[in-house]
């Protein structure tokens, strides 16, 4: 298993075709500061462009937090102009968690709240824990939610669930989040981060040039007119179909083999 570490707060473990970024800032509960965010913004960066990794898992190194949103101590000793900085900083984070390529999972045990649910909310499947806590409490300190809350909690759960979560910011504890949509399962305690790497290294088994191309169809189709959205699902139906990795999974198939994926072309 490789490791390296991005930051001091950011670690990135390959195993095989799983790579698992991990929130490394236990005295703070993973509060975001513009160095972890850097952290972040550029383990993904590195991630999306890594010919080898084909689904990736989010987790925190202990089990008391996912992550508990931004950094309040040190943003409260910013001037107006370095809290503008520091805006773009914490943005480029969520942006490259978005923007993977390939299959995200977020682990969240613990408390999972404001940019840290964000985090959590711009990977494709939530895990949790009994023990999780989720929330985006952002008016209540007198801001919104700005890592992506507010577009993409709708597109979980509707807009008037989506409303009635950020007007009140209210906590929300593992078996109400996962009757609501706000994450995917719950496992027994501690057993989240075990299940997303199964689950991952599950996905990671498939063709990695028709996850990117499903997950580009599902990510740009979604909020489109139906006529729109299929024809974002025909373009990357395209790019799959006279590419080796379906001449390779049927003739698999026949052969009654495990396939030999390509490696996919990196943009």
């Amino acid at each position: 298993m490789d490791e390296r570490r991005y930051g001091e707060w950011v670690a990135v473990r390959v195993d095989g075709h799983v790579a698992e970024l991990l929130l490394d800032r236990p005295g703070a509960m993973n509060a975001i500061s513009t160095e972890l965010a850097r952290g972040v913004t550029a383990a993904c960066g590195e991630l999306a462009v890594h010919g080898g990794v084909r689904a990736v898992v989010i987790s925190s190194t202990q089990a008391r937090a996912f992550c508990t949103g931004a950094d309040l101590k040190e943003r409260n000793g910013l001037s107006d102009e370095e809290f503008g900085r520091h805006r773009a900083v914490l943005r480029a984070a969520f942006t490259g968690v978005l923007d993977l390529p390939v299959p995200a999972v977020a682990v969240v045990e613990g408390f999972a709240l404001g940019g840290g649910y964000e985090l959590a909310l711009s990977c494709d499947l939530i895990i949790a824990d009994p023990t999780a806590v989720v929330g985006l409490p952002e008016v209540t300190v007198g801001v919104i939610p700005g890592g992506g809350g507010t577009q993409l909690l709708p597109r979980r759960v509707g807009a008037a669930r989506a409303a009635e979560l950020i007007f009140t910011g209210r906590r929300v504890a593992a078996d109400e989040a996962h009757a609501l949509g706000l994450v995917d399962e719950v496992t027994e305690r501690g057993g989240a981060r075990e299940a997303a790497l199964a689950l991952a290294a599950r996905m990671a088994a498939n063709s990695p040039i028709g996850l990117r191309a499903a997950k580009r169809a599902l990510r740009t189709g979604a909020g489109l007119p139906l006529p729109a959205g299929l024809e974002v699902e025909d373009a990357a139906w395209r790019t799959v179909a006279f590419s080796p990795d379906r001449k390779e999974g049927v003739a698999a198939f026949n052969e009654k083999r495990a396939p030999r994926w390509a490696k996919p072309p990196i943009a």
